[in-house]
């Protein structure tokens, strides 16, 4: 069997076929708030592709960073009077709480950027030391001219990447750069943020670094595939490209996957707006399964509204899966297993599959005379990360 997926950088849906041995680097949190329905979207995209290569009969090392320092991080921490290890160890917990809830399987490794300092002042002597890289006024930057290819994962025209660079936390009008795409590796600290003491300065590293040294650390020079939302792919991930195969002189990653972003009720969420989402609060109020069947009847490449109503919508089909779990029989469930694996294997058709698993308990709350189809549901269930032999909450 062969999973076909969108590749950003080949803009086309191409077969993804690793080897036995998958390797998959998500980017991850910064913690600085609570799990929003965005976070929730996002990884379960990751959490159905790792599902079903598993059961395609792959090992699947996927890593799944945490940047606990960052430009987002240390300004809230001074905001709210904490240290940031303390802000970000809170606002992890609950993260991880939130994902185990939903039904997400953790990722093999959960590197943090603290962790990792040392292969990050590495990286940036490399590049530095190989021209790929300048230091002025203590701050070091990655020069664009270095690399040709830059812009080549985005598709976007100049103007729009310096556009994007400025409105996602970059400074393409900074006086010091030699190009408004050069982008930061090392930065002086502020005197009440965290330091390193590095070769080329103290201070502390700039964020694309980051997820570069973390990947090389974790699953080496080379990623099968690379994920996140699709509001990282620029600046972020198109800066992770040039920083990285700069430094080690190989391909960075094979296939890029991006999830699109959600919003509420007609406005995108963010947190500027207030309108944030959060998963905790819906975990107070319904059972996390239902969360869980909501956000998979949207497709991840395609950008959604959510709702308040959407979770009704979840909470039904879930009482009708685990109605129809524990009935005595069924139809031939094999045509329905079929097209959720197909579906699956489609580019990850969530709603697609969860079509198929709709009308399967459906046809088995009918009746029928097959035995095996509500256990053939309940295997279906956990290939989609729900389980069916629970009651509902």
């Amino acid at each position: 069997m062969t999973i076909r997926l969108y590749d950003t950088a080949r803009r086309a849906v191409v077969p993804f076929a690793p080897g036995r041995v998958v390797r998959i680097y998500v980017c991850g949190i910064t913690p600085y708030d609570a799990t929003h329905l965005g976070h929730a979207a996002t990884y379960l995209t990751y959490d159905l592709l790792v599902r079903r290569l598993t059961e395609l009969g792959h090992e699947v090392r996927m890593v799944r960073n945490v940047t606990d320092v960052d430009d987002s991080i240390l300004p809230k921490a001074r905001e709210l009077g904490v240290g940031y290890l303390e802000l970000a160890d809170r606002e992890l917990a609950r993260f991880h709480a939130d994902m185990d809830a939903l039904g997400m399987r953790p990722p093999e490794r959960e590197p943090r950027v603290t962790e990792t300092i040392g292969e990050i002042i590495r990286m940036v002597e490399g590049l530095l030391d190989a021209g790929h890289a300048y230091l002025t006024h203590g701050t070091a930057y990655f020069d664009t001219s270095t690399f040709p290819r830059f812009g080549e994962l985005s598709h976007y025209r100049r103007d729009q990447m310096i556009r994007l660079a400025r409105a996602r936390g970059g400074n393409p009008d900074d006086p010091h750069r030699r190009d408004p795409l050069d982008f930061v590796l090392w930065q002086p600290s502020l005197p009440d943020e965290p330091a390193w003491r590095a070769p080329f300065g103290v201070g502390r590293p700039g964020w694309h670094i980051e997820c570069s040294a973390m990947a090389l650390q974790e699953l080496g020079p080379t990623l099968d595939l690379h994920g996140g939302g699709t509001d990282l792919i620029f600046p972020h991930h198109e800066c992770e490209v040039a920083q990285s195969e700069s430094f080690t002189g190989e391909p960075f990653v094979r296939h890029w996957l991006h999830s699109a972003m959600v919003a509420y009720e007609g406005e995108k969420m963010s947190k500027s707006l207030g309108n944030l989402v959060f998963v905790s609060d819906l975990l107070a109020d319904h059972d996390p399964r239902a969360v869980r069947l909501a956000l998979m009847r949207h497709h991840y490449r395609s950008g959604f509204e959510w709702h308040d109503t959407d979770i009704w919508d979840g909470d039904a089909l879930l009482r009708r899966l685990v109605a129809a779990a524990t009935a005595p029989a069924g139809p031939d469930p094999r045509p329905f297993a079929a097209r959720v694996r197909d579906a699956l294997d489609a580019d990850l058709n969530a709603p697609a599959a969860l079509d198929a698993l709709a009308e399967l308990a459906d046809a088995v709350l009918s009746g029928g005379t097959d035995p095996s189809a509500p256990q053939v549901l309940v295997e279906l269930g956990d290939l989609v990360g729900l389980d069916l032999r629970r009651p509902v909450r």
